[in-house]
C-alpha cells in the first residue's frame, strides 16, 4: 500500500473509529433506558443491569456501522477537498483507485466484522439477554411485589411494601391472608427481606404483629421478632425462553429443527430472517460506494450547492429504509425477499456508475432548493425573533 493511500486510510478509520463509538454510546443508552424500570423494579443486582445493557449492544452494531462509514469517509474526503489535498493527488497524476482503495479496504473490514457480529456474536448475546429478562420476570419481587402498591398474590391473600430500603431490605410489610374463611390473619412488620433459597421464596419479616380474628372469638395480637411467610407456591416457575430467528446462529437458520414452535406456526418467518442475513452485511461496502461517489471527487467549493455529507447521509437513509422496508415485509412475499437483495445490489450498482462516470452524487436540485429554503426561512424566523430583545436592551 502506498504512503498515500496509508494516509487515507489512517484519516478515514479514525473518524470512522470515533463516529461509531459515540454513536453506538448514544444508542446503547437510548435502549438501555427502556429496559431499566424492569431490572430496577425486580431487584436485580448493578451486574445485571449491565449485563442486559451489554447483551443489547451487539443487535446495534450492524445497523449503526454503516452509517459510521458515511460520516468517516465522507468527513475525511471534504476534509481533504478543503485542504486541496485532493486536488494535489490530481494535479500529481494519482489516478481516483489511489483515494478509493484505502476506503473499499476499510469498508470490506467493516462488512466482514458486522457479518461476523451478526452471525456469531449477537445470537448467544440475545439468548442470553432473554434468559435474563425471563428471570427477571419470574422473580417473585418483581412480578409480585411492588413499591407502595396493593398485589394480590392468590385468592383472598394480598401484600404490601412501603418502601424498598437503600440496603435491599423492605420495610413497612403488610400481608391479608383471607384464603381460610374461618380465620383472618393481617400481618404487619416493620421491615423485612425476600429469601431466594432453593425451590422456596420466603417473606421474612422483622418485627411485626399478628392480628389474628376467627368467628365468634375475640381477636388475638401475637408480636414477633421474626417471621417467615413461605410464598413459594405463589412465585412464577415458568422461566422458558421463547427464541425467536433473530436469535439463532446461522447454521441453525440453515438446518432449523423441524419440531421448533416458531418455525411451526410462521415456517415463512426463518426464510426472512436468512434472507436479512444474507444482505445485512453488504451495507457498510454500499455505503461507502455512496460516500465515494458523494465526496471523492477534487471540485471547488462553489461548485457544491450542498455539503457532501448531507448528500451522502440523505441517499444513505434512504437506501437503509428501503432495506428495512423489504426485510420487514419479507416474510410470505417473493416480491419483498428479492427487494432485500435488490436494495443493496441496485444501490451500489448506481454507485458505481457515478464513479466510473466521474460524477457527484447529489441530490436534485429542486430537493436541494427546498431545503435551502426551508434553512433560510428557519434562520430568519430564529434571528427575527432575537434581534429585537438585543436592540432593546441596547
Amino acid at each position: 500500500m502506498k504512503v498515500v493511500e496509508r494516509y487515507i486510510l489512517r484519516r478515514a478509520f479514525g473518524v470512522f473509529a470515533a463516529a461509531l463509538f459515540w454513536t453506538l454510546a448514544m444508542v446503547w443508552v437510548s435502549q438501555i433506558l427502556a429496559r431499566i424500570n424492569l431490572v430496577t423494579d425486580s431487584g436485580q443486582s448493578a451486574s445485571t443491569f449491565f449485563e442486559v445493557a451489554t447483551m443489547m449492544l451487539p443487535s446495534v452494531v450492524p445497523i449503526v456501522v454503516p452509517f459510521a462509514i458515511v460520516i468517516g469517509i465522507t468527513q475525511t474526503l471534504s476534509a481533504m477537498n478543503q485542504d486541496s489535498e485532493l486536488v494535489v493527488l490530481s494535479a500529481a497524476g494519482s489516478s481516483r483507485g489511489t483515494i478509493i482503495r484505502p476506503i473499499i479496504l476499510m469498508a470490506l473490514a467493516a462488512s466482514l466484522f458486522v457479518f461476523i457480529v451478526d452471525n456469531v456474536v449477537n445470537p448467544p448475546a440475545r439468548e442470553r439477554f432473554r434468559q435474563l429478562l425471563a428471570t427477571a420476570r419470574a422473580d417473585l419481587i418483581s412480578t409480585v411485589i411492588q413499591e407502595g402498591a396493593f398485589r394480590q398474590i392468590d385468592d383472598g391473600l394480598y401484600v404490601q411494601i412501603a418502601e424498598r430500603l437503600p440496603d435491599g431490605r423492605l420495610g413497612g410489610i403488610f400481608v391479608a391472608d383471607t384464603r381460610d374463611p374461618q380465620t383472618e390473619l393481617v400481618y404487619y412488620a416493620k421491615t423485612g427481606a425476600m429469601l431466594d433459597k432453593v425451590g422456596e421464596n420466603v417473606l421474612l419479616m422483622q418485627d411485626g404483629v399478628i392480628n389474628r380474628k376467627e368467628p365468634n372469638r375475640p381477636a388475638s395480637l401475637i408480636r414477633f421478632d421474626s417471621y417467615g411467610f413461605d410464598l413459594s407456591a405463589f412465585a412464577s416457575t415458568s422461566r422458558a425462553v421463547v427464541m425467536f430467528p433473530k436469535d439463532r446462529p446461522l447454521a441453525y437458520l440453515l438446518d432449523p429443527d423441524p419440531s421448533d414452535p416458531v418455525l411451526l406456526e410462521r415456517p415463512d418467518y426463518y426464510k426472512a430472517e436468512l434472507h436479512n442475513r444474507f444482505t445485512e452485511w453488504l451495507y457498510p461496502l454500499v455505503f461507502a460506494l455512496l460516500s465515494i461517489a458523494a465526496a471523492g471527487d477534487a471540485r471547488s467549493h462553489r461548485e457544491a450547492r450542498l455539503h457532501p455529507m448531507v448528500t451522502a447521509i440523505g441517499v444513505a437513509l434512504l437506501v437503509r429504509w428501503l432495506g428495512f422496508t423489504a426485510t420487514n415485509n419479507a416474510e410470505g412475499s417473493a416480491l419483498f425477499s428479492a427487494g432485500v437483495y435488490a436494495v443493496p445490489i441496485l444501490s451500489a450498482a448506481l454507485a458505481v456508475a457515478f464513479i466510473r462516470a466521474n460524477k457527484t452524487l447529489e441530490l436534485p436540485i429542486s430537493w436541494i432548493d427546498r431545503l435551502t429554503a426551508w434553512i433560510d426561512r428557519f434562520r430568519t424566523s430564529v434571528l427575527g425573533r432575537r434581534l429585537p430583545s438585543r436592540g432593546g436592551a441596547a
